[in-house]
């Protein structure tokens, strides 16, 4: 089995070494990377005008990765009486790291479909939730949250921008280094991923390779594109992936 991880450094870059470590062959190369978000500067007095028992998601480690930084910048402090929840375990331990504070995620999967589900977010009306993101991305959590009677605000953390290739010569390198397992970790790099290569290299070869995605509509998104041998892993972090590999 010959590896390439999609996903951004540093997480692809550890991914990797891990799989060097095992004996695996392994290589990087990350479809998107991270710039600063718009709102940052606006983050701190954000959360200053919550109400104790409001609302605030993390939805990717990144977004900590950005946010923490302007909070310093602020010489503000999390606020303890809010209510914080993250997509997953990887961005709650980013966040508790930050912050000190208690934070609640899916630990069934991490997906914004299983986070909404959590008992704790079925009565919501007249709360005030703060979601910390990148640029764009799925509505559903704000959606429902909505529906379900709060109002939300969306908080640009970071920014993500599709890195260049091209795609005839990443063709042949990973060919030639006999690459049949691709790991993709979200939508837009799995559309990126497709769309970068030539047609005789998709239909020769990309299409043949077993493809590792993090959710069940990952994999359908795959299948509706051309792939066949497709595992979910049981979550986004590397160990999840890990054990998908193995």
């Amino acid at each position: 089995m010959s590896i390439l991880v999609t996903r951004p450094a540093p997480a692809a870059d550890e991914l990797v070494s891990r799989l060097c470590q095992q004996g695996r062959a392994a290589w990087a190369m990350p479809l998107i990377e991270f710039t600063p978000g718009v709102d940052l500067d606006k983050l701190a007095a954000s959360l200053a005008s919550l109400q104790p028992g409001d609302l605030v998601f993390i939805l990717s480690q990144h977004a900590i990765h950005y946010a923490q930084p302007a909070m310093l910048r602020a010489k503000a402090t999390w606020p303890e009486s809010l209510n914080y929840y993250a997509i997953g375990r990887t961005t709650a331990l980013a966040l508790h790291a930050a912050s000190g504070l208690d934070v609640v995620w899916p630990h069934e999967r991490e997906t914004s479909e299983v986070l909404i589900q959590l008992p704790a977010l079925q009565q919501v009306a007249n709360k005030r939730a703060i979601i910390l993101r990148g640029n764009g991305g799925r509505e559903l959590l704000a959606e429902t949250l909505q529906a379900r009677g709060a109002s939300v605000e969306f908080i640009e953390c970071y920014q993500r921008c599709a890195k260049i290739y091209h795609g005839a010569v990443e063709g042949r390198r990973w060919r030639d280094r006999q690459v049949d397992t691709l790991v993709v970790t979200s939508g837009e790099m799995l559309q990126q991923l497709y769309s970068l290569f030539p047609e005789i290299d998709r239909e020769e070869w990309l299409l043949h390779c077993r493809l590792v995605v993090v959710s069940e509509r990952l994999a359908t998104c795959a299948r509706e594109l051309g792939w066949r041998d497709i595992r979910v892993a049981d979550g986004a972090d590397n160990d999840a992936l890990l054990r998908a590999l193995h």
